[in-house]
């Protein structure tokens, strides 16, 4: 044998591959190995736990969730099916640091090893701030934490909401502190407050809230409180979730968020309206102090009736000042009465020097009515009577021109009778009252006209109206059997 030749197993090379009967190198096909492979993988790493940051996350429409898992020096893909990416607490993103519990396995149309996820858990709670602040920019991006969205908070509400949990002592202090103030209707949606399907439930509460009548027995609250006891950050966690923060920004009702204590903070609380400190705080915010307002309402009643008083008590200064400027009522009466004495005294002697003057005139008087000087003024009269002539002409004169003016006063008087034109076939139409009609406007708006002919009335109604009935003619006056009195000048 040459010294550089070959072993005996490079010397049955050839050019078709042939396995003798005691040969141990068997020939795997490429499935096989890799199911050989993939058993062996799966049977040494059946269950592990690895930490790394997330990368290339993506979710099939299936439903599964493909990644990678990386550190500083090697990167490893990961799967989660459907069934387990429901299960999550939480959004997988990129960046996000994360222990992964699962079962590492091949896939071998690719000839890569991966684990298959069966939970993802955050790497401290500097991953899960990391998510949070993630989560807060985003949101924060769409406008769901505007200052311009928030709403001012109902002054006395007529109903209250709360989502809480109803066994713990955040229900308790919520009604406790609103009996104290100002006791009002409280419906409460009982939910989990952490935990898995918490997130779930109080978005569904407030948006049950949203969906409720506005009237009705189980009408729609006024205001919305979101409540919840403190606690660390894991366990507030389901406020800081997606659903909850658009079911609270998108409500139409009013909402106070009051979760954990004064320092915790959630992002439901930068979607609310208003954040309170603590659940008290929130039911400090929701209604005021009844006692202060009954107060204030009583301060302002006071207010009214001292403005509505104020005239009177100035008018009654205006007049006790006035009045003491006015005279004594006997100083200003003293200057009447003395001139009142003075007037009665004159009319006592002018009256008693009428008197006097009176009887001289009648004592003058009396020699002119005596009775010689009477006889001899009736004697003279009589001759002066008895001497006169009355002439004919001068009363048949006065006759004739009292004769003509009555004359001229009866044709005036029948050219003036309006029921002269009656005997012509005119008429004269009249309404119910027996006002004269003159025209046909005021006809058709009377509801009964009186027509008068020349021999008695007729009752009619205008166009449309009942049928009337007619009137009794008139009957002429009845003429006295007893002569009239004879004209002094006929």
């Amino acid at each position: 044998m040459p010294p550089n030749s070959p072993p005996d197993d490079y010397d049955n090379a050839g050019l078709v591959a042939r396995e003798g009967p005691h040969d141990n190198a068997q020939a795997y096909s490429v499935s096989e190995i890799s199911a050989v492979l993939k058993r062996t993988v799966e049977d040494r790493f059946g269950h592990v736990r690895l930490r790394g940051e997330l990368s290339g996350v993506k979710r099939a429409a299936s439903g599964h969730l493909y990644c990678a898992l990386k550190d500083d020096k090697a990167v490893i893909d990961g799967v989660m099916w459907r069934g387990s990416t429901a299960r999550l607490p939480f959004r997988p993103e990129d960046g996000l640091e994360v222990v992964a519990t699962g079962k590492l396995t091949t896939y071998p149309g690719r000839s890569k090893y991966q684990i298959v996820i069966d939970t993802m858990e955050l790497a401290g709670e500097g991953a899960l701030l990391a998510l949070l602040e993630k989560t807060k920019a985003r949101l924060e991006a769409e406008g769901l934490f505007a200052a311009s969205r928030k709403r001012p908070l109902p002054f006395i509400p007529r109903r209250i909401g709360v989502v809480t949990s109803p066994t713990g002592a955040v229900i308790r202090d919520i009604l406790h502190r609103l009996a104290d103030r100002f006791p009002s209707d409280v419906l409460v949606w009982p939910v989990m407050v952490q935990g898995k399907g918490a997130a779930e439930q109080v978005a569904a509460a407030v948006r049950g809230f949203a969906e409720l009548p506005e009237h009705g027995d189980l009408a729609r609250p006024d205001l919305l409180i979101v409540a919840r006891g403190g606690g660390s950050i894991e366990d507030l966690w389901s406020f800081n979730e997606e659903i909850v923060v658009r079911a609270v920004a998108e409500s139409p009702i009013p909402t106070i968020c009051a979760v954990g204590h004064e320092t915790d903070t959630t992002l439901a609380d930068f979607a609310a309206d208003r954040r309170a400190p603590t659940p008290t705080a929130a039911a400090e915010m929701a209604v005021p102090v009844l006692a202060d307002l009954a107060g204030f309402i009583g301060d302002l009643a006071h207010r009214q009736r001292r403005c509505a008083m104020r005239p009177v008590t100035l008018g009654r200064e205006r007049l006790a000042a006035r009045a003491e400027r006015l005279p004594d009522l006997k100083t200003l009466l003293q200057p009447q009465a003395q001139k009142l004495d003075d007037l009665a005294e004159r009319l006592r002697r002018g009256l008693k020097d009428r008197a006097a003057h009176a009887r001289e005139r009648l004592q003058s008087d009396s020699a002119r009515l005596s009775v010689p000087l009477l006889r001899q003024r009736f004697l003279a009269k009589r001759d002066r009577l008895a001497a006169a002539r009355l002439a004919p002409a001068l009363l048949t004169k006065r006759a004739l021109e009292d004769a003509r003016n009555l004359d001229a006063q009866t044709r005036i008087f029948r050219s003036l009778d309006p029921k002269a034109p009656l005997k012509r076939g005119f008429v004269l139409v009249r309404g119910q009252e027996g006002a004269l009609l003159t025209d046909q406007r005021s006809a058709m708006r009377a509801a009964r006209l009186r027509i008068e002919f020349k021999d008695g009335e007729v009752e009619a109604v205008p166009a449309g109206g009942a049928t009337p009935k007619p009137l009794r003619p008139r009957k002429a006056p009845l003429k006295s059997d007893k002569p009239g009195q004879q004209d002094l000048f006929g």
